[in-house]
């Protein structure tokens, strides 16, 4: 898989209750930052960390292809090949404390335009913790809605922020129908049902598809990405 040129750094994250997280920051190589990706992984007891797929590709790419900077971090007591972020998997609840750490960090380091971006269980994270940060909406891929309740999506509401769901036709556990009836709260979600894909966005087309509508929803300007690049870009 092609990594196309960034600025890459390891970073650490500290929450309000003490704990040490472990992330990368991916920002443009060149030219001001057009958005902010703050990254939430899937669930890390079904093997979601901060290198799944559609995250590790959006880190390497759309630096390059869309001028975002992307950031992506472990969760407590999640692993990955950068390391092993600090205390343990707590079911959604404490990991607030993960996503405000996340959010400040990016706001201390001057990273404009910040949005949030959940996958599954990020995306439960994005709902039940960030309607009251300092971003500026949130973009949630194949959201189950098993742990955020509508007291969530109503504070959401109540920010006016934008929010985009990116649904899968197939999905294991929330489908376009009944994705229409469940964000009936989040008044201004915008629900893009995807046809043909499934929960974990496997095969390129559906990742190509997915980092389109981020870029759309986040930088309209910058997308939709080229399909070809020089290789003076490649890594």
């Amino acid at each position: 898989m092609t990594v196309l040129r960034a600025h890459r750094e390891d970073i650490e994250l500290r929450t309000e209750d003490g704990l040490r997280l472990v992330g990368e920051l991916a920002t443009p190589a060149s030219g001001e930052i057009a958005a902010t990706l703050i990254t939430l992984h899937p669930l890390p007891t079904h093997g979601g960390f901060m290198d799944s797929h559609v995250y590790r590709k959006a880190s390497w790419r759309l630096p390059e292809l869309a001028n975002i900077a992307v950031l992506r971090f472990n969760t407590r007591g999640t692993h990955s090949p950068r390391g092993t972020s600090e205390g343990a998997f707590s079911e959604g609840g404490p990991e607030g404390a993960d996503v405000r750490a996340a959010v400040d960090f990016a706001v201390t380091h001057g990273l404009p335009h910040r949005w949030l971006v959940g996958w599954s269980f990020g995306t439960e994270l994005a709902l039940m913790h960030g309607a009251n940060l300092d971003v500026e909406g949130a973009v949630l891929l194949s959201p189950p809605l098993h742990r955020a309740q509508p007291s969530d999506l109503e504070r959401w509401a109540a920010t006016g922020k934008p929010v985009t769901a990116l649904v899968p036709e197939f999905d294991d556990y929330l489908r376009p129908d009944a994705a229409a009836q469940a964000f009936g709260p989040l008044t201004q979600a915008r629900l893009v049902p995807v046809e043909g894909a499934k929960h974990l966005w496997v095969g390129e087309a559906y990742v190509r598809r997915v980092l389109d509508e981020i870029v759309a929803a986040v930088a309209p300007g910058q997308g939709p990405l080229p399909t070809h690049v020089d290789l003076s870009v490649v890594e």
